[in-house]
């Protein structure tokens, strides 16, 4: 078996496929998708895996899918060293009475045959995959074709429930937001070939579908991201210039000041030169958590620093005694 192929995404690039192939996912569908899609070895960016979430705005009914396009069911079946795609062309059993609306040339289905290798023998055999028309077509009726009748039961609220139910007459369609209507054989055929790459390959395949599967489920609408949070975090800091640095203050009327992790050592060092013992004292309590996160950064030069921290800060004269004499002139004992 071919090794899968490592897809080291940036954070910038997790970031994109967020925003863009996986809009519609919450944090928990947007990590399961990337989990997948590194286990697979599949990129998205070539849309060779797709998330694709059901009932969006139906927390109880929300439910995302992943699919597999027909490029990523290729990439990992030929990895899989035992297969060997179609030698001929699809099947279609084909019933001129069955052409109309919902079926424009009258297909019953599809068969696809694909080439699995047996470990033992080394020999080639034939795996079928079969879809039938009925069954993946994406016929519906539209919403003004139901009526919405009373069941007898009641919600707590007093309400009474109500269920759908088709109009006489009521016809079907065939969805033609997609293919189906333009190329009703391809998509069938997509079905059929997705079956068969189960069949023989189950351990890859189970749990994944293609699209032209899912369009179904799309239309009768089925129940069914620490890094991306991260890199918006980043683009905030760069935005206001404090990414990779250390926000500190100086004790110049207690302002902020961003300063770059690689000039914060020579920084403080010279502040803590420069300036009197007590303020040095005020200027460590002041920035403690900053101070935390450089030794968090540069761990070394933070144990120096707090070296030099502790050396002038000790510098502070001993405070001498009082003498009898100073007591006496001290202008709060005058008088």
């Amino acid at each position: 078996m071919n090794a899968i192929t490592k897809f080291d995404l940036s954070p910038r690039q997790i970031a994109l496929v967020q925003q863009t192939v996986a809009k519609d996912c919450n944090a928990d569908e947007f990590n399961l998708f990337m989990e997948v899609a590194r286990a697979k070895g599949l990129d998205p960016f070539l849309g060779q895996i797709i998330p694709m979430v059901f009932s969006k705005d139906n927390a109880k009914k929300r439910k995302m899918t992943i699919i597999i396009s027909r490029d990523g069911q290729r990439v990992i079946a030929q990895r899989c060293g035992d297969y060997r795609p179609a030698s001929k062309p699809a099947t279609y059993e084909i019933d001129p009475s069955l052409k109309g609306p919902t079926n424009p040339q009258g297909i019953i289905s599809a068969t696809v045959y694909l080439w699995k290798q047996d470990p033992k023998s080394g020999d080639w055999y034939e795996v079928a995959g079969q879809a039938y028309w009925e069954e993946f077509a994406p016929i519906s009726h539209s919403p003004d074709q139901y009526n919405y009748v009373e069941t007898g039961d009641t919600w707590p609220d007093g309400k009474p429930k109500k269920m759908k139910k088709l109009k006489d007459g009521a016809v079907p369609s065939l969805d033609d937001s997609g293919n189906w209507c333009r190329m009703p054989r391809l998509m069938i055929a997509k079905c059929a070939e997705m079956q068969a790459l189960r069949a023989g390959w189950p351990e890859q395949f189970t749990g994944l579908y293609d699209e032209a599967e899912m369009d179904r489920a799309k239309i009768i609408d089925l129940t069914a991201s620490e890094i991306v949070e991260h890199e918006r975090e980043e683009n905030r800091l760069k935005a206001v210039g404090a990414s990779n640095s250390i926000t500190i203050t100086w004790g110049d009327n207690w302002a902020l000041e961003n300063v770059p992790v690689g000039e914060f050592f020579d920084r403080a060092c010279e502040f803590i030169k420069n300036e009197p013992p007590a303020k040095v004292a005020k200027w460590r309590d002041a920035n403690r958590e900053p101070l935390k996160l450089f030794w968090s950064k540069h761990p070394g030069d933070a144990l120096e620093l707090k070296k030099r921290l502790e050396a002038a800060i000790a510098r502070a004269p001993a405070k001498s005694a009082v003498t009898d004499a100073e007591l006496r002139t001290h202008v709060l004992a005058a008088g």
